[in-house]
């Protein structure tokens, strides 16, 4: 692991602080202090690509939101490369946004320098954790989940996901058939319960049936459970 970030925050003293803060960890914190200049930095990066993107959602010139999503449109892997956006407490609505634009996790500002890191660790826990037991393919019809290329494709139809969105798909489809609370979902692939009124486990499942599912209104894959969860269907067409 290369242990190289990519902040994007127009707060040049919490820009520091956070790049002093995660060095003690071994991190090294590149920063743009704008959007333009951190899509440019992503679009030039080659071989040094960061491995995870801190992204503000309140930036001078491009709103944070739309430089999620270029990410997301980006060519090659840098598209996959893991968004953590920082947002506004109390404004629940762009949180929703940004996980629907394909962002992997979100921390409210003002936010404790360790609890930053806790949430760095845990995405990147999850990269590493997946490449190294992921050793086959997961096969329901014709839905293909390759855990060692951390691909998903319907038929010949590649599925757009955030590495995020992947784990949660492992997680239900490695247990399909049986029914997972929305708690056990999180605690699978983040390693924490879910927080009072969260509703970021819905967000992405809707992200996920969109991606998987002939029709997302009508799921055959990922079925609700009212007032329990999901469960991943064991038969599929």
């Amino acid at each position: 692991m290369s242990n190289q970030l990519l902040m994007i925050e127009d707060d040049d003293r919490l820009a520091r602080m956070v790049s002093e803060y995660l060095g003690q960890s071994g991190y090294t914190v590149g920063h743009c202090a704008n959007g333009a200049d951190g899509l440019t930095h992503l679009q030039n990066a080659t071989g040094a690509a960061p491995e995870l993107v801190i992204l503000d959602l309140m930036l001078p010139d491009i709103d944070g939101l739309e430089v999620c999503r270029r990410i997301r449109a980006m060519q090659g892997a840098v598209a996959q490369i893991p968004v953590l956006m920082l947002t506004a407490k109390g404004d629940p609505m762009d949180r929703i946004i940004g996980l629907e634009l394909g962002a992997d996790d979100y921390l409210p500002k003002p936010f404790e320098p360790r609890e930053l890191l806790a949430r760095i660790r845990a995405v990147l826990r999850r990269r590493v954790d997946g490449d190294a037991t992921a050793n086959k393919s997961l096969r329901f019809g014709s839905l293909e989940i390759d855990r060692d290329a951390r691909t998903v494709s319907l038929g010949a139809a590649p599925c757009d996901l955030t590495s995020y969105q992947f784990d949660i798909l492992v997680a239900l489809a490695e247990r399909a058939g049986r029914v997972l609370t929305r708690d056990q979902i999180m605690e699978a692939v983040r390693g924490r319960e879910l927080d009072a009124f969260d509703r970021s486990i819905d967000v992405h499942m809707g992200r996920i049936r969109a991606a998987i599912e002939v029709d997302a209104k009508n799921p055959k894959r990922i079925l609700t459970v009212r007032g329990v969860g999901y469960v991943f269907a064991r038969q599929q067409d």
